[in-house]
């Protein structure tokens, strides 16, 4: 008898970051493959990533729509209790052998606590990591109710160990998002037109041979400043005088405050070449991404996917605080100055080397091979003993 397993998708980092355990659950004869999307996965506002997960192949065995509008600190509690109430009747009617809940976003929690209540298995991948921002705390609290950790680096690996957790039950094949890059990374050229492809505004009619991306996210447990510590960075894109490509950021508390200070800047610069994308597909983000000359802000993306492309990064204040980090990385604190230095320090320095911290690219079949054969089990105690 195949084992279902549900996987729940929040928002459009989670389906890049998950994307191969679905396509390697789907080819797995032992295992039936559940997909739910929830919150800004559903909504057009932020990428329309259940569309996209559509476009892919893959059949969404239902979509709850709990997104609540208002990006602020509460509309976050909202959100996440809305998706709770639902999710709770939904994974009783779709009764999954395993849920997985992929990383640390505020909503996941929910995942987490509505497999645990119902006695499900639940499977977590990205424990371990440390960062800044709401997601620590989140990541840590998800931690303790899964059953089954899947880490992404050897040091993230160990520190579930030392929180206690089941040697038998925590693995480390890698991050799963390395899969589909290994899969083009032959291949990786622009073989298509984002301003032609995508939805966007901004004044870039036609693609340039050379340019920036700024993929820079609000810090939850900051939001009095996201507004100011935005247009810092914004205030680079003039000194570089290059074109800019601005990825818009999560549905997450003062998200609007950055839209608010991208508008204003354009019409005050409208000389100035910038465009910005609301979403892509993975495989397309990847390859417009590698053709840019460097990655700005504060996104995961910069520590973990361009450090196996060897994409140059300028990290801005502590969102990825002590996130394991290749040499592709230059950090700097929301200061234009020191921004648009370490900037001409990857002009002079070139293209980094390649890093494998976060895996070879194989993660995606092991996790859905190891989901097929684990003994499964909701009861858990602390392994660690104290001296």
């Amino acid at each position: 008898m195949k084992r279902k397993i549900c996987v729940i998708i929040s928002a459009r980092a989670s389906y890049a970051r998950i994307k191969s355990i679905l396509t390697a659950i789907k080819k797995n004869r032992n295992l039936e493959l559940q997909i739910v999307t929830t919150c800004s996965a559903n909504s057009e506002e932020f990428g329309n990533v259940a569309g996209i997960i559509e476009e892919d192949g893959f059949t969404i065995t239902e979509k709850i729509f709990s997104h609540i509008k208002g990006e602020t600190l509460a509309t976050s509690v909202k959100t996440t209790g809305l998706t709770l109430i639902k999710l709770s009747s939904v994974l009783e009617k779709l009764k999954p052998d395993i849920v997985i809940t992929n990383g640390d976003r505020y909503e996941t929690i929910a995942n987490a606590i509505a497999a645990a209540y119902l006695n499900i298995p639940l499977a977590h991948i990205q424990g371990g990591d440390v960062t800044g921002n709401i997601d620590e705390k989140v990541r840590h609290a998800i931690t303790k109710m899964a059953d089954i950790h899947f880490a992404t680096s050897i040091t993230s690996y160990k520190r579930l160990l030392l929180l206690g957790e089941n040697p038998d039950k925590v693995f480390m094949f890698g991050c799963p998002s390395i899969d589909l890059i290994k899969d083009i990374y032959g291949s990786l050229q622009l073989d298509f037109n984002p301003l032609r492809k995508y939805k966007s505004f901004g004044n870039i009619t036609e693609m340039p041979d050379e340019y920036y991306v700024i993929m820079q996210h609000p810090t939850t447990t900051d939001i009095a400043n996201t507004k100011k510590n935005f247009e810092k960075t914004l205030k680079v894109i003039p000194l570089v005088n290059k074109p800019f490509f601005i990825l818009l950021p999560n549905a997450d508390a003062s998200t609007k405050d950055i839209l608010q200070s991208i508008k204003q800047f354009c019409n005050r610069y409208k000389e100035l070449k910038v465009q910005c994308f609301f979403n892509m597909n993975p495989l397309d983000f990847i390859k417009f991404l590698y053709h840019s000359k460097c990655l700005i802000g504060n996104s995961s993306v910069g520590i973990r996917e361009c450090s196996y492309l060897g994409i140059p990064v300028v990290n801005i204040g502590n969102r990825q605080f002590e996130r394991e980090r290749g040499t592709n990385v230059i950090d700097v604190d929301y200061n234009t100055k020191d921004i648009f230095e370490a900037i001409k320090v990857w002009k002079k320095r070139g293209r980094p080397s390649q890093s494998f911290i976060y895996g070879t690219g194989t993660a995606g079949k092991k996790i859905a091979d190891t989901l097929a054969n684990i003994d499964l089990s909701y009861e858990k105690r602390l392994t660690y003993k104290i001296k």
